[in-house]
């Protein structure tokens, strides 16, 4: 929109929802649960200069679901930060790769072990970080794609 706007080109924004808002529910992660997470919190996966330089002690509370925009390439990095400033290396993780298409692909594991366990796979952007307990629902209630085993 910057450049929209620098240009002087006439625009229009047409709300809709959210990315995280629309891959969760598709992947079947409730952003928020009375059991899990009482807030959400929406953060980018990395700066205009490519560094993952964010307010890591502010992102470790436990009955909070983080979302992380652009965060493939820092994955590594974030996963180690949340640790490193006390979120639980067993945290529930999931990388939803191309949400709610048909091409959707949601991979699981833990701050511990998303990392190596995507490693060496394609993975197609956009995708989203999804961390917290929250992710542990994905196989109760997991939908779309369900019965063709995406």
């Amino acid at each position: 929109l910057e450049e929209v706007v620098a240009a002087g080109i006439p625009f229009q924004v047409v709300p809709g929802i959210t990315a995280a808002s629309g891959c969760a529910a598709y992947a079947g992660i409730p952003l928020t649960h009375r059991d899990h997470a009482q807030s959400v919190r929406f953060v980018t996966g990395h700066r205009k200069d490519g560094s993952v330089d964010l307010n890591w002690a502010s992102l470790v509370a436990e009955q909070e679901t983080l979302v992380f925009y652009m965060g493939l390439v820092g994955l590594r990095e974030i996963c180690a930060r949340l640790i490193e400033h006390g979120r639980a290396a067993d945290t529930p993780v999931a990388l939803v790769s191309r949400g709610t298409t048909d091409a959707q692909e949601v991979i699981t594991g833990t701050l511990a072990d998303l990392a190596d366990r995507i490693e060496g796979r394609e993975i197609h952007a956009p995708t989203l970080i999804i961390v917290g307990s929250v992710v542990s629902l994905h196989p109760r209630y997991r939908w779309f794609g369900a019965a063709d085993g995406a």
